[in-house]
């Protein structure tokens, strides 16, 4: 990667995205030590600019940035790095240092914790239960949801048709898992339909 530190006086701005939700969750910058230690450990450090040395995201919490894909601008002077972060990203707690109202892209979060309760089965998880009564019964229950929905539409609240549709994307989403298909694949093959 041919990164241009050589335009803001050897650092560049680094923009940090949850590689699920793909939420933006911090702005900080490198220079080229910074980089190359990211690089090296598949960890984000920093150059701090008020500390005036690298910084290891996650030093004093723990909560740390695992790197799972890194991407240049047009420019070659401002990075892209997407993460798997070890807990909030931000000092006061928060799981971005951008102030959103709700985490938009909750749907991909939504997915992985499905997928680690598939993975990491918890006593009395409802996503273990579905997943125990197997494909049949899934694919039931979205079924039931669907109606659900539909009736809801027709006939309820709109109260009631958020609270059915949830239900029907939940369920959707166990079946998604449980036949080894992920979100990405739905958006991109919605994608590819659209062009």
């Amino acid at each position: 990667m041919n990164i241009d530190f050589d335009k803001s006086d050897g650092l560049v701005p680094v923009i940090i995205q949850d590689e699920q939700t793909l939420e933006v969750l911090m702005l900080g910058y490198m220079d080229k030590e910074a980089y190359d230690k990211t690089v090296q450990e598949n960890v984000v450090t920093f150059f701090s600019r008020s500390k005036n040395r690298l910084w290891k995201k996650g030093e004093t919490s723990g909560n740390y940035l695992h790197v799972k894909n890194i991407d240049i601008d047009c420019d070659n002077d401002t990075l892209l790095i997407k993460v798997k972060a070890d807990g909030p990203t931000c000092h006061t707690g928060s799981r971005s240092c951008f102030n959103t109202e709700y985490n938009q892209n909750f749907i991909h979060e939504l997915e992985r914790i499905i997928a680690d309760r598939y993975e990491n089965p918890q006593e009395g998880s409802y996503v273990n239960k579905l997943h125990k009564k197997g494909l049949n019964k899934i694919s039931q229950k979205v079924g039931e949801e669907a109606v659900e929905t539909v009736i809801a539409a027709l006939n309820e609240t709109e109260h009631d048709f958020i609270n059915e549709s949830s239900d029907l994307m939940f369920h959707l989403l166990v079946l998604l898992r449980e036949k080894g298909i992920s979100l990405e694949t739905i958006a991109k093959n919605l994608e590819e339909r659209h062009k």
